[in-house]
């Protein structure tokens, strides 16, 4: 997906992402970017949160601990294993 788009920056130095390149991107309002600068240019990402960090804000211990269980503390493990690859595929 190669995109090209323009802004400006205004007197307070904030960006307007273009609406393409915003709904590209998959940004939302609160959404946090990346600002990657180096001899080739800038680069603007978006910092999507760890699983884990989501999962501690929204599921209470208990459901925490359920999901522990159930998935035997490696949940990558458990869906690799319901999905039938091999551990070394």
């Amino acid at each position: 997906m190669y995109r090209v788009a323009v802004g400006k920056v205004s007197s307070k130095f904030q960006l307007t992402i273009p609406a393409e390149i915003r709904d590209a991107m998959g940004l939302k309002a609160g959404d946090t970017v990346r600002y990657e600068l180096d001899e080739r240019g800038l680069r603007v990402g978006v910092v999507r949160p760890d699983i884990r960090e989501v999962l501690a804000r929204i599921a209470t211990p208990e459901i925490q601990a359920a999901i522990h269980e159930e998935t035997g503390g490696d949940a990558v493990a458990y869906v690799r294993r319901m999905r039938g690859y091999a551990d070394d595929d």
